[in-house]
């Protein structure tokens, strides 16, 4: 099964919708900021938490970007200060 490697990132105004979007995409990624969330989820799931997102923010007033990293660009990702790499798990993965 393919998987791609996302980097999602949130700008949300209100604080309700706020916790609501984290607490949904914690179900899904590690968090390495507080608006920033990084992991892997399988191609055939990507397109329903894509959906899920937009139904849980106010898309007039907010903004969440999806970045997809290929192998080479997290290999090329530094981090300064304390963040931690984010590592592909090994075997699948059931959500």
């Amino acid at each position: 099964m393919a998987r791609r490697h996302l980097v999602v990132s949130y700008d949300v105004t209100d604080d309700r919708a706020r916790a609501r979007l984290s607490k949904y995409l914690l179900g899904y990624f590690d968090r390495v900021q507080k608006s920033v969330f990084e992991g892997e989820i399988a191609e055939d799931k990507c397109a329903k938490m894509t959906a899920d997102v937009a139904r849980l923010v106010d898309q007039e007033q907010d903004s969440v970007r999806f970045y997809t990293l290929c192998p080479r660009c997290r290999a090329a990702t530094d981090i300064v200060g304390t963040g931690t790499y984010v590592e592909p798990e090994e075997g699948d993965i059931v959500l």
